[in-house]
């Protein structure tokens, strides 16, 4: 073999991007459920712990603001995991989101109640930022289904935790959510050597061109807000509207499973539709069908409403490894700076927009909150066409 020959083949090799490492990204995706399923397991157990406190179950939509404000820090911790490198935020995210999330079922008053959410998006936004860098270094070429797995761990997280929370509160009391804390810490001890340690960036590395990522930036984050804001209130007022209609608290909890556990298809397919076929069809189409499909729960009853709502699942949660991926695309120099951008603002500003829905429900209640929603989607369907031209495809 010639040298030129040997020159092209280590080129060719050079260029050749690397397989997915999946077991390591598993790794991180439990840890992502443990995290996930810490800092949003309010919602299950929130009328329950209205009552405890003595409060109306109006302020419920202040009670998740002040759970997910503090993600706004994502983009502060972002811009600091990419510049110092580690496992650090990781592990102080999952172990403070777990820790915080026990404190729920202790709070003697609305007060300290309100602090351990604080505490518990805070630790949200210390994982989140390094956590989506490092699954886009481990992914390969499968940017999109990669994240999709990756996300997947949040959703089921998000999904099981609060049933079982509820499950825990029936059968032994709110006092004893901290046993939900317990897998977290087992969990970190057990994986720490499998945990991405992600290096600093280079000296040379480029500046972030703030003016130029201004306009994409803002268009993001306004589809992303309006569709977390959805997520978010029917996550919110979903439990309370099936309270106020005489059932159970598991039963409304079991609803949010539904809604977040079929979701997961969602989640897979979305990245994997938009690494084929591009992403502003999935993120247009899915805003499209989740309008409709609230719409229809809605007016629907008995055993339709819960096959509609897997399917609200599906259309909800398959933008999310999308808007990641946008983020990163946009900050290509600082990728945690671009995932804190993509879902700590715009998760923080739909936690503020939250709390606004708190007069609907006190005039209306729960089910005013959720057309109000069914516009939020309508709107975020005209938005995702500003978005940034798709880069996700070869």
């Amino acid at each position: 073999m010639t040298t030129s020959q040997a020159a092209i083949e280590a080129d060719a090799k050079a260029d050749r991007p690397e397989p997915p490492r999946y077991a390591r990204l598993m790794g991180l995706s439990w840890l992502h459920l443990l995290n996930d399923g810490a800092s949003n397991y309010l919602p299950g157990v929130l009328p329950a712990v209205l009552v405890a406190l003595g409060e109306s179950t109006t302020v419920a939509g202040s009670m998740m603001s002040a759970l997910l404000i503090g993600q706004a820090l994502q983009v502060v911790t972002g811009g600091f995991a990419d510049y110092v490198g580690g496992r650090l935020f990781i592990v102080l995210g999952v172990l403070g989101s777990s820790a915080a999330g026990a404190a729920i079922g202790l709070a003697p008053n609305i007060w300290v109640l309100v602090a351990a959410l604080f505490v518990i998006g805070v630790s949200s936004a210390l994982f989140h930022p390094p956590a989506l860098a490092a699954t886009r270094r481990l992914s390969g070429a499968r940017h999109g289904l990669s994240m999709s797995l990756f996300l997947v761990g949040g959703e089921l997280g998000r999904g099981v935790w609060p049933l079982v929370a509820s499950i825990v509160a029936v059968s032994f009391g709110l006092r004893y959510l901290w046993l939900l804390a317990l897998p977290a810490v087992i969990s970190v001890a057990l994986l720490w050597g499998r945990i991405p340690h992600p290096a600093p960036p280079r000296r040379d590395s480029h500046r972030i061109d703030w003016r130029r990522h201004l306009g994409p930036a803002s268009a993001l984050t306004g589809f992303a807000l309006l569709r977390a804001l959805a997520g978010y209130g029917v996550v919110t007022y979903l439990p309370v509207l099936w309270h106020l209609r005489g059932h159970g608290l598991v039963a409304g909890a079991a609803l949010i499973t539904v809604l977040l556990v079929v979701g997961i298809i969602g989640n897979i397919g979305g990245g994997h539709i938009a690494d084929r076929l591009g992403r502003r069809p999935v993120l247009l189409g899915s805003s499209v069908m989740a309008a409709i499909l609230l719409a229809v729960f809605l007016v629907s009853s008995g055993l339709w409403q819960w096959i509609v709502l897997g399917l609200l699942g599906i259309a909800v949660f398959a933008v999310r490894p999308i808007i990641v991926l946008i983020g990163q695309d946009i900050f290509a120099e600082n990728q945690a700076l671009g995932s804190g951008i993509a879902l700590g603002l715009s998760n923080s500003l739909a936690a503020a927009a939250l709390a606004g829905l708190d007069p609907v429900a006190a005039a209306g209640g729960p089910k005013a909150v959720m057309w109000v929603l069914v516009g939020v989607l309508v709107l975020a369907s005209i938005v995702s066409l500003r978005l940034p031209v798709d880069r996700s495809r070869p």
